[in-house]
């Protein structure tokens, strides 16, 4: 079976950014380029928390409402957040209004705030469960010994839709692994991006 497609440049991609107009830009511009950020991460953790049970198309497309309403994921405002907040969150229908899935963002910026006093830095966090090598081939796996073990962490400390399948998506996002297909035009560049993200400064 063919793994890519070909793009509008006339280059291969990964075959799932063809499943939706909006998922081109997101495939060339951040799936799998390495983050660093812990904004950015708290983010990736809580859609996809947001899109446990949904496609990422309907996060996606929603994503700028859940950034409006989540204050950009400022972490240290979202753990404010009062039962008013939760209601208020409710009656949005630019969100996905589960109450959950809601009420675990806002637990997990409490646990956010925890991790960032013992550790200094949720990126710090994250980063240690790189993978060594990828032992899968891209696209072909949906956990791995370090989104379980990552995922049992982050349960232990209180964090809320974490399980593995979800963190393992979130480490395929935010660049851990790289897990563009063979002959996808992009996995060369989130090859040179990861190399210099760990490169020496």
């Amino acid at each position: 079976m063919d793994t890519t497609i070909i793009g509008p440049d006339g280059k291969p991609r990964c075959r799932w950014c063809a499943a939706a107009p909006e998922f081109l830009d997101y495939h060339d511009i951040e799936w799998g380029f390495p983050v660093a950020d812990d904004r950015r991460l708290f983010e990736k953790l809580s859609l996809e928390g947001f899109q446990s049970g949904l496609s990422w198309r309907t996060i996606l497309a929603k994503r700028e409402n859940f950034r409006r309403q989540f204050h950009d994921f400022d972490f240290e405002r979202i753990a404010r957040f009062n039962a008013r907040d939760v209601e208020r969150l409710l009656q949005d229908p630019g969100i996905i209004r589960h109450r959950g899935k809601i009420e675990a963002v806002v637990n997990n910026a409490r646990r956010m705030r925890e991790l960032v006093e013992s550790e200094g830095f949720l990126a710090a966090f994250v980063w240690r469960y790189e993978p060594v090598r990828s032992t899968a081939p891209p696209q072909t796996a949906s956990t791995s010994p370090e989104s379980v073990a990552l995922s049992k962490e982050l349960k232990k400390r209180g964090w809320k839709f974490v399980g593995p399948t979800t963190v393992y998506a979130f480490m395929q996002a935010m660049g851990l692994i790289n897990d563009h297909v063979v002959g996808c035009a992009m996995r060369k560049q989130v090859d040179r991006a990861r190399k210099a993200f760990h490169k020496p400064a």
